[in-house]
């Protein structure tokens, strides 16, 4: 069952004006999937009922709960390698050669997108392996996302061997915990890692974000393909804001700045550094 014309546009509204997520006209199979489960689990029989449920002050939690099941949350480990592969080789050799000596002691970074936490503990697992020989150089990471119920997934670590299967032996074995018994099947991100993060629900679009220093790095990456072009200019005039001059930021493989107006200089394939 999908929402008629006037059902979905309510729908579609309401996301937008949340969390900028703009649906178009195609996504409406998309929306009934993933809102059908909604339905169901609130015994509801159509989508009137339940409209009708979200304007009552008991139904104002519920609209978490519908940004959490529109929000796409399809990531892996080391997403993008390119990205990774320019941090380790590029960006932090330049960061303990230049910034350093410049009194930048602590590399901040963040994901502001993180979903189900591959990429910030990605990230997590490349600043170990890159500055393990650099003691005097320590490293904040902070990640984000929009959904709670995506964010507590995130922040638990624990994921199925279909999804680290893909990484090297060595390093599963060094940052991850095998399950046994009830928990066969399962790896958990180690706590050293784990506790590395501070996690935060966030929507990008919120007045004030939770951050008073600057990041060296900010991904947000395969986020912005579903904003309008004022919500991406916005997003990214304020993600500037929260750069470190010289600092980058990321984006997706199959986003683009084209068109957007911003003061970054792209340096590498959806790479963009903040001038000096």
């Amino acid at each position: 069952m999908a929402p008629n014309d006037s059902e979905y546009e309510i729908i579609r509204q309401m996301v937008y004006d949340r969390s900028r997520i703009n649906l178009g006209k195609d996504k409406r199979e998309l929306v009934a999937a993933r809102l059908g489960k909604r339905l169901r689990a609130l015994n509801m029989d159509s989508y009137t009922q339940y409209l009708r449920f979200l304007r009552t002050p008991s139904g104002q939690e519920e609209i978490q709960n519908l940004i959490d099941h529109i929000s796409t949350n399809h990531t892996f480990f080391f997403r993008e390698i390119r990205h990774f592969d320019y941090l380790r080789e590029e960006f932090l050799p330049e960061f303990v050669q230049s910034w350093v000596p410049k009194g930048h002691r602590c590399l901040r970074v963040w994901s502001a997108a993180c979903s189900s936490g591959e990429e910030p503990y990605s990230i997590a697992i490349c600043l170990s392996e890159a500055l393990q020989s650099h003691p005097n150089v320590n490293w904040e990471l902070e990640a984000s996302d929009i959904s709670r119920r995506i964010l507590e997934k995130a922040r638990d670590g624990v994921y199925s061997q279909e999804r680290v299967e893909s990484l090297p032996l060595e390093t599963i074995r060094k940052y991850f915990q095998k399950g046994i018994g009830s928990y066969a099947g399962l790896y958990r991100v180690k706590g050293e890692i784990r506790q590395r993060i501070r996690w935060h629900l966030l929507n990008l679009f919120d007045s004030s974000w939770p951050f008073s220093q600057p990041f060296h790095v900010i991904f947000c990456r395969n986020v912005m393909i579903y904003f309008d072009r004022p919500s991406q200019e916005e997003l990214v005039s304020r993600l500037t804001l929260h750069l470190h001059p010289g600092g980058v930021l990321m984006i997706g493989h199959s986003e683009s700045l084209s068109g957007v107006r911003h003061s970054l200089k792209a340096i590498h394939p959806a790479i963009y550094r903040k001038p000096l």
